[in-house]
């Protein structure tokens, strides 16, 4: 496990929710400021993945903060010259960080698509790296249908030798106990943002987590210590 911090705090999926409220009110952080941070953050632990050797990369993204994570992450890993392709099958809800990443991607003329395999056709290969950027830690029900669907996608490409990076927690695990809610995305790689979550002390999630990496994404230090766990 690697830090940004040399004592990482250890949040609990309420306190992660307190500090993106608590940034904005108390603090006057804008959200989507949070998200660039963390999307840049994960373009750097990609591309380490890659040892920055430029390579096409998946995004999967879902309608949340999650996957506007990921759509900005797009951006950051184009301009390092990695060929990529986005895909969403639920379009943001108007007026979020999330959506004004998506209308950013569209007006760069990147591609994105409606599921994984339609996005796959804009690469000029396989991809090097899939991103996990589909559920965050407010997940509480497991998976079903097209969101299933892109988690067996997902396992398919890791098996045919694909890396897998999970933006803040792997999909599908509880962030709070570190058990998969049904189907749960296996990645190698794992960059959670401000702090570990309570889930990942679990012995029992690590096969799902891989390699973890805490990223600083600019919240005042004193904020995450007030509402840590630890």
């Amino acid at each position: 496990m690697t830090t940004g911090s040399p004592t990482p705090q250890v949040l609990s999926r309420a306190a992660a929710r307190e500090l993106d409220r608590l940034a904005a009110e108390e603090y006057a952080i804008p959200t989507i400021l949070l998200m660039e941070n963390a999307a840049a953050a994960a373009a750097r632990c990609a591309m380490a993945l890659l040892e920055d050797v430029p390579a096409p990369v998946l995004i999967l993204a879902g309608p949340g903060n999650n996957g506007g994570d990921g759509l900005a992450m797009a951006r950051h890993l184009h301009n390092a010259g990695c060929p990529v392709a986005v895909s969403l099958r639920r379009p943001p809800h108007a007026g979020t960080d999330a959506e004004t990443n998506r209308i950013i991607l569209l007006r760069m003329g990147l591609p994105v698509a409606a599921d994984p395999v339609s996005a796959c056709a804009f690469l000029p290969g396989p991809p090097s790296l899939v991103v996990d950027a589909i559920f965050g830690t407010g997940l509480t029900r497991a998976v079903c249908g097209d969101d299933a669907a892109d988690f067996a996608t997902v396992a398919g490409l890791r098996g045919v030798g694909a890396l897998v990076l999970s933006l803040d927690t792997p999909s599908g695990l509880d962030c709070d106990t570190g058990r998969p809610m049904g189907l749960c995305i296996e990645a190698d790689a794992t960059v959670t943002f401000a702090g570990l979550k309570r889930g990942f002390l679990n012995p029992e999630a690590a096969r799902y987590l891989g390699c973890v990496t805490v990223a600083d994404i600019g919240l005042p230090r004193e904020l995450i210590e007030r509402v840590t766990d630890s």
